[in-house]
């Protein structure tokens, strides 16, 4: 039985909080129209709310980057080619949660999860399998990868070189974003602090090395997911953006010899404007900063760009193609915002890894919207709506409010390690519970409208066999190659690692190309910086 309909209530609010007036009508006086030069401006024009480029969508559309990886190098491979044939453009990497930790598939702890949520890589081999026939040098590749992503991105580097890529022609982004891992997605081994540095010294190597790459993206993808408002989402994610800048900064580079090269990842959530206004409201704030704080004069610097990615906490397995719909809205809401770069989730992923079917309809959503939609034939449409430009001063302010609350404790690293964000987080989650459960937030077909029946999803399998071939993979390949060779480059890292200026990123390229292993890398850097929480010798007071 339906529920009843609700019984209006006289304050709507977004699912932020914020409230929403009964009707928004444009103001015409000499305060609007200076806030409008001032703080909206034009497209490509600081503070760059209207977007990074004049023209924007209508120039170029956004990179059509869909998400993808399972089991084996060589199975993800034929996906990746599949995708590229259907006119996707450019490769976004998923990983399984071995890699992602930084072990070998052999590891103990790795029983159960080799290949299951992404593709298993341990060796530079598995890599170069992986992009096996795709040129590196004309296709971006972005991959998720944060507590060994210096690691991994030495394996795509390595990779690129033995195709004949030099590094300066390599493209593509590395997440390396490992803040809103420790209150958000789970996936750190290594204390705080020594962690900072790894990322610092993937984008030293990058400014100076692999220029057309992206060495960060910072990602309040995550930290939405976990829960967050859409206002925590902003603050938690610029936050987090200040403080690597602040560490680069002060590990002696140049602000505008890297900062023209970082990234964002948001979340595209379900409320159209609110989303909308999330973006533009980025903008805004993120060019401030820039300028502002950190004396940025490239205008490249102040710009922030982001990937997007629809949200897959609001995936329903209930009535699973009304996740069509959802993921269609999402997408509108970001190419709407400006983003550079997008993926949309599939309509299957609340039930198992996609389908190749469901993934192929997911990217078409992405070029209807952008070929037969009109949302790309100006930049910023929705610019000048007084709902909007409401909603991204409201975003933006409740925003920096919350980021000077943070300042006031000392930064991020230290509302991080005082429990602060993650406590934030927890909270916003669970009042959105509570309104799924009461009824005042309705998700169509799970607490109002169900049904029972309906069409039975094909769902995609791993094949139980591979974790077991993967576990030999590794044992034979540390038994058959070079031992000296690699075990000479581990013990160089090792010196390097405990000499806190030195960079790492060389060393960790040579032991790539030595044949050591992902598990090898990273236990080097858990024998020299220890284990985040363990405690004793190594840990957070070692840093």
């Amino acid at each position: 039985m339906d529920h009843p309909a609700a019984v209006p209530d006289p304050t709507v609010r977004t699912p932020s909080g914020l409230e929403v007036a009964p009707l928004y009508e444009p103001v015409f006086d000499a305060a609007a129209a200076e806030h409008w030069r001032g703080a909206v401006g034009r497209p490509g024009a600081f503070p760059f709310t209207r977007g990074i480029s004049p023209e924007m969508h209508r120039a170029r559309f956004w990179t059509m980057r869909q998400y993808a990886g399972f089991s084996s190098a060589e199975e993800t491979n034929l996906r990746f080619r599949a995708l590229l044939r259907e006119g996707q453009t450019g490769l976004s990497t998923a990983f399984d949660l071995p890699t992602q930790m930084g072990y070998d598939p052999d590891h103990p702890l790795c029983e159960g999860e080799v290949g299951r949520v992404g593709v298993s890589i341990f060796r530079l081999r598995d890599m170069e399998a992986l992009f096996s026939g795709l040129p590196l040098g004309r296709v971006s590749v972005s991959m998720t990868i944060n507590t060994p992503a210096i690691v991994l991105l030495a394996m795509l580097l390595a990779a690129g070189r033995r195709q004949g890529v030099a590094l300066a022609d390599m493209t593509g982004t590395v997440q390396n974003d490992i803040l809103k891992e420790y209150v958000a997605r789970g996936t750190w081994r290594f204390p705080l602090r020594p962690s900072l540095r790894l990322v610092v010294d993937v984008i030293r190597f990058c400014a100076a090395e692999v220029p057309r790459f992206h060495p960060i993206s910072i990602s309040g993808y995550h930290i939405r997911e976990a829960g967050s408002t859409a206002v925590q989402e902003l603050a938690f994610t610029l936050q987090n953006g200040v403080t690597y800048v602040d560490a680069a900064t002060r590990a002696g580079l140049a602000v505008d010899s890297f900062a023209p090269r970082l990234s964002f990842f948001f979340n595209a959530h379900n409320d159209l404007f609110e989303e909308v206004a999330k973006f533009r409201a980025a903008r805004r704030l993120w060019a401030g900063i820039m300028r502002d704080r950190f004396g940025a004069r490239d205008a490249r610097s102040q710009m922030l760009r982001f990937h997007a990615q629809t949200a897959g906490s609001t995936l329903t397995a209930d009535q699973y193609e009304n996740n069509v719909v959802r993921v269609t809205v999402q997408a509108l809401a970001a190419v709407l915002g400006g983003a550079q770069s997008l993926h949309t989730n599939s309509r299957d992923e609340a039930l198992c890894l996609p389908t190749e079917e469901s993934a192929l309809l997911a990217l078409r959503t992405q070029q209807v919207l952008a070929h037969e939609s009109g949302v790309a034939l100006t930049p910023d449409p929705l610019g000048g709506s007084a709902y909007v430009e409401s909603l991204t001063d409201a975003i933006a302010a409740g925003a920096h409010d919350l980021m000077l609350r943070i300042e006031k404790m000392g930064g991020m690293a230290r509302a991080i390690e005082s429990g602060f964000v993650a406590q934030e987080i927890a909270r916003a989650a669970w009042r959105h519970q509570q309104e799924l459960e009461a009824g005042t937030r309705v998700v169509v077909g799970v607490n109002r409208w169900r049904a029972e029946g309906g069409t039975a999803p094909v769902l995609f399998a791993i094949d139980p066999a591979m974790e077991a071939r993967r576990r030999e993979e590794a044992v034979r390949h540390r038994q058959a190659r070079s031992g000296g060779r690699a075990q000479a480059a581990l013990a160089g890292l090792e010196g390097a690692c405990r000499e806190e200026r030195t960079p790492l990123f060389p060393l960790v390229l040579a032991a790539v190309e030595a044949d050591a292993t992902l598990g090898e890398i990273c236990g080097v850097f858990e024998k020299v910086f220890g284990r985040h929480g363990a405690g004793g010798g190594g840990g957070e007071a070692a840093a």
